[in-house]
């Protein structure tokens, strides 16, 4: 079920025809910023064409200057027609010259059009909401990106260097044969191209689901295969290697099937073009040696004709193989656009301000939200972190402590109330100054794929090597790094799985440290370290948020007992208040209890015993 807030793509306009011409609108923009070098590009293409359709002529006029020569001492006399001889070497370089400088001048068109459009879908869907990247699986949408990239340079592959070259020779060719013959050769060359192309267009469209279906049970295999893969961990945790091999090879089967039914209709698809090709061949052929025959025609014009049809051959037979790659590149391209259309859930507000920090206060007022409308997450939720304090924010798992933090960055935009910072509604404000002022460390630290110094130096990209080193040495992770071999240098691996949970956390904070935020927020930062780091750990961060408006959202107590304020947070709400002393005060609380039940749990782990089977 799709989640409220989150708009569904557009619908096709028109039908696949409108939906094709609506993708074709949207690329010609793109193409039409290089108009000099498109129009230059045109015109080699009509050129080279132009010399291409010349050459038959040409040889035309050379077997006529032969066969006039009534006698072998004549032919000799004649000998070999060195200007058109030359003439036709200059047309067949002028064919190549023509079609290189078109390719060579069109190519950044191509490539510049693709840069860009890529690069505008991927700034659009860092743009998005969480709620669509939660519900959207990553590989299916980076494969709708890669299969949109390639169709575009498909799509302008085939148009100007297939479709548009064709359609210029098969003008001129028509355009010759009305000139100089009799209207049966034209009509033959126009009947049998629309036959063809008729054809190939109902049988390319009949067939276009069997494609359709097999390139989504394709996505959905590379989708699974990515998951598990990512997941490599959790397989083997659960020794789940075969269910994940049966439901991987269940997608395969489907897509053998397709695959199978579309190959069928691409063999019935060309039986029924080479048949169409084949009689129109032979009824040009029979006209022209019927010319001859009646004398209406000479040799040369019989090999002009067969010239013609040899060179019309290759782009006919073509044509089908040529539509369906447009075809399935329009398809492609049309899934990027889509992703180009999704709704912002969160977006800036129209001549938003950058936010304006004068120290950081946070407030909520009368927050309510849910992800699900028919689920609310907080209820009335009403707090105040002054600037400069430190308020953690304590409760059962599934209360909405992680929410608030959500909320503060603006990942989705509260249902009722307000989220305010130094006053400002942080909808009124651009996002980038809002996230620009915040600095978080999660409970779940996922690394990019890359060098610890990487991931470190994210926090802010550009800063110093000395200045990584320093924000790794506030987060007790300096002397771990040095002593690998490859240092600061060292891979984490996809999702820094070559790290452990304690390692992962410490290089989350150096990178948020480095980062040096306005507002910092903790959630569960400690929760992966062992008791010792987690000390010397958490006096860095004491004296860190010391300067610094903070939120830490907690489960161990421990590591919030100088907190300035202690919100206890209850399906929803906040149920209480207080400094920790204050809270402890009330024996019968949310809070003291909590404290009770994480006590007992040190005691037996202090002495050795084994850890209790439930608070």
């Amino acid at each position: 079920m799709r989640a409220v807030g989150h708009s569904p793509s557009p619908p096709p306009v028109a039908g696949a025809a409108g939906a094709d011409w609506s993708v074709l609108a949207t690329l010609l923009p793109y193409l039409w910023e290089y108009k000099g070098r498109v129009l230059f590009a045109i015109a080699c293409l009509v050129a080279a064409k132009l010399a291409v359709v010349a050459v038959p002529v040409l040889l035309k006029h050379i077997v006529d200057a032969f066969a006039a020569a009534p006698t072998l001492e004549a032919r000799t006399l004649v000998a070999v027609p060195v200007l058109l001889i030359a003439a036709y070497g200059v047309l067949r370089l002028s064919n190549s010259v023509f079609t290189e400088l078109r390719e060579f001048f069109f190519a950044k068109v191509t490539q510049a059009s693709v840069r860009k459009i890529a690069l505008r879908t991927f700034r659009h869907l860092h743009s998005l909401s969480l709620r669509f990247h939660l519900e959207r699986r990553t590989g299916a949408v980076t494969r709708e990106i890669d299969h949109g990239i390639r169709g575009i340079s498909s799509l302008i592959s085939f148009t100007l260097y297939s479709i548009l070259p064709t359609l210029v020779e098969l003008t001129l060719v028509l355009g010759y044969l009305l000139l100089n013959y009799e209207i049966w050769f034209a009509a033959i060359v126009a009947v049998s191209l629309v036959v063809y192309v008729g054809f190939t267009f109902a049988v390319t469209n009949w067939r276009t689901r069997f494609r359709r279906e097999m390139n989504e049970l394709d996505a959905k295999a590379s989708s699974r295969a990515v998951d598990s893969l990512l997941n490599f961990e959790t397989v083997k945790y659960f020794n789940n290697e075969r269910f994940e091999a049966e439901r991987y090879d269940g997608t395969l089967a489907q897509q053998e099937h397709a695959a199978i039914r579309s190959q069928q209709s691409l063999n019935l698809l060309n039986a029924g073009q080479q048949a169409i090709i084949a009689v129109a061949l032979t009824l040009m052929l029979w006209r022209a040696a019927l010319g001859v025959a009646e004398g209406r025609m000479t040799v040369g014009d019989l090999v002009l004709v067969n010239a013609f049809m040899l060179q019309l051959y290759v782009p006919l037979n073509f044509l089908g193989v040529i539509y369906r790659e447009i075809k399935q590149a329009l398809t492609d391209m049309d899934r990027m656009f889509r992703l180009m259309q999704e709704h912002r859930e969160v977006d800036d507000a129209p001549g938003a301000p950058p936010l304006r920090l004068s120290g950081g206060e946070i407030r909520f007022e009368s927050v309510d939200f849910g992800y699900d409308p028919r689920r609310r997450v907080l209820h009335e939720v009403s707090f105040t972190v002054p600037a400069g304090t430190t308020t953690a924010v304590v409760g059962a798992t599934g209360s909405g402590k992680s929410t608030l933090a959500r909320l503060i960055f603006r990942f989705y935009d509260v249902q009722g109330g307000r989220v305010l910072i130094d006053g400002q509604d942080v909808r009124n404000v651009t996002q980038a100054s809002l996230r620009a002022a915040i600095g978080i460390v999660p409970q779940d630290t996922v690394l990019f794929n890359d060098s610890i110094e990487y991931n470190i130096a994210y926090g802010r990209p550009g800063a110093s090597r000395a200045e990584v080193e320093a924000a790794a040495r506030s987060a007790h992770i300096h002397d771990f790094i040095a002593r690998l071999p490859d240092g600061y240098a060292t891979q984490v691996g996809e999702r820094g799985l070559k790290l452990s949970g304690g390692e992962k956390q410490r290089v989350a904070i150096a990178r948020t440290l480095l980062k040096n935020p306005a507002i910092l927020i903790f959630d569960e930062a400690t929760s992966a370290l062992d008791s010792r780091t987690e000390r010397d750990i958490q006096h860095e961060l004491e004296v860190i948020a010391a300067q610094r408006t903070t939120l830490v959202i907690a489960h161990r107590l421990s590591t919030i007992v100088n907190a300035d304020q202690i919100l206890v947070l209850d399906h929803g709400r906040i149920v209480e208040r207080g400094s920790h002393d204050e809270l402890l005060a009330r024996p019968d609380g949310h809070y003291a209890r909590l404290w009770a039940v994480q006590q007992r749990e040190r005691e037996p782990a202090a002495t050795g015993a084994a850890w209790p089977v439930s608070l």
